[in-house]
């Protein structure tokens, strides 16, 4: 074969072979803001959509016995925001289930709306510890949890909390506990 037949296989067999992995999740991963929404969920993620997607109303979460956290919009000077958090105190305890999360996440709008962009699980630490092996970090759908000692901002014994970056992109990863993309400059009580 000449050098140039070669080049010409070698482009054409390039071409004919699949990318690899990490080349394939840049291009089409949720790696940028505006496809964020547009990329198909899967694991814990899609577990979150299928359970919470009716909670973009806050009147729903309302009623179904979420409460306003007393804490307002929850940011950081240094890592963005959480926003604004409802808590089902009726769902914390030692257990946690996708389907039931325990808080839910909201940003506020410049029109005053709320716009639901994650969920929060919170689970005792003390009663999630006493019903694991010993050293079984809290988990969920193979996410580990965060551990936040008391006191906290929900007025708790120490727990752990695991926050899910459903409906708005996470430059610091979809489980981090803070959002640089996340703002409470449009929070009014």
């Amino acid at each position: 074969m000449t050098f140039r037949k070669e080049v010409v296989f070698f482009s054409a067999l390039a071409l004919l072979l699949p990318l690899s992995a990490p080349a394939a999740a840049q291009m089409s991963g949720p790696d940028n803001a505006q496809n964020f929404l547009a990329q198909p969920a899967t694991g814990l993620v899609q577990a979150v959509r299928l359970a919470a997607t009716k909670y973009q109303n806050v009147a729903q979460a309302v009623r179904d016995g979420y409460q306003a956290d007393a804490n307002g919009c929850v940011s950081s000077p240094d890592e963005g925001a959480m926003g604004v958090h409802y808590i089902n105190g009726g769902l914390i305890g030692g257990t946690v289930d996708a389907n039931h999360p325990q808080g839910l996440v909201y940003e506020p709008a410049a029109n005053g709306q709320l716009q639901l962009v994650a969920v929060e699980y919170i689970t005792i630490a003390q009663a999630w510890d006493g019903s694991h092996p010993t050293g079984s970090p809290a988990k969920l759908m193979g996410q580990v949890f965060d551990y936040m000692e008391a006191p906290n901002r929900f007025r708790l014994p120490a727990v752990y909390t695991l926050h899910v970056w459903a409906w708005k992109y996470n430059p610091m990863g979809v489980f981090s506990m803070w959002n640089p993309n996340v703002s409470c400059t449009s929070y009014t009580e």
